[in-house]
């Protein structure tokens, strides 16, 4: 039952990463372009290191070669989920028929999705190990912070008073938590189903980090941009890449 109060501070901890963008404009933070290329090179390095050397690892141990299938469906599961609710790909051209407010309900419902299935890796990662799930939480809260503050700024973008905005970022958030208690309390009663599912989780990490972060970072072209990416894209790594060994210790 210690795992599942671990899991369960876990995902709180992530939930409340969605006030951040709220918190920003307390402050009177300014988030530049820079901050965001480091945020995200950092997260897309973190993911991809989880992936390979913390969920892959744990997942090949128990379920051997079979795993990587399930990884590779984990990939296309999140590429179906993101196509189908159209979640951060909704290009200004290609969105006209909708009101900007359907824009920001639609943000909303994506976000809200992926939120649960972030849930459902921080229980799996935690049913593995503690340290497992410690890894897999940090990887998502580094993804998170980038994605809340540019999922806040599509709600004010569509319209919503920032009060009425942050309370459906948090909102959203909170199917986190919901993803952590069903997946948790589901994969205990279904052991087997264990390390299927982190080797899916493996596979939404490497998803989001190459189909969604790298897109990003690729957007620059001049040379001290590409070399503040790697540099950050390699300290995530490396973060996560040492964690992994200190945990596992």
């Amino acid at each position: 039952m210690d795992s599942f109060i671990y899991a369960l501070a876990s995902v709180l901890l992530v939930s409340l990463i969605s006030l951040v963008g709220a918190l920003l404009l307390f402050f009177k933070f300014k988030v530049s372009h820079n901050h965001l290329i480091i945020t995200v090179s950092f997260a897309a390095g973190a993911m991809l290191a989880a992936a390979f050397f913390d969920l892959l690892p744990e997942a090949l141990e128990q379920a051997g070669e079979g795993a990587l299938q399930f990884a590779f469906v984990g990939i296309l599961l999140f590429l179906f989920i993101e196509s189908f609710l159209h979640w951060h790909h909704c290009q200004k051209e290609k969105c006209d028929v909708y009101s900007a407010k359907s824009v920001g309900y639609m943000n909303l419902i994506g976000d809200g999705a992926h939120n649960f299935l972030d849930g459902i890796v921080i229980a799996s990662a935690y049913l593995v190990s503690v340290p497992v799930g410690i890894i897999a939480t940090i990887a998502i809260i580094a993804h998170e912070i980038p994605q809340e503050i540019g999922d806040f700024a599509v709600l004010l973008h569509a319209g919503f008073k920032k009060e009425k905005a942050l309370f459906y970022n948090f909102i959203s958030a909170t199917t986190a938590i919901a993803g952590t208690i069903i997946g948790y309390f589901f994969l205990s009663a279904s052991q087997p189903l264990i390390p299927i599912a982190t080797a899916m989780a493996a596979g939404g990490f490497i998803y989001i980090a190459t189909s969604d972060l790298f897109p990003e970072i690729s957007k620059h072209h001049d040379i001290r941009h590409l070399a503040l990416q790697l540099f950050f894209v390699l300290v995530g790594a490396a973060t996560i890449y040492l964690l992994v060994g200190a945990l596992h210790e």
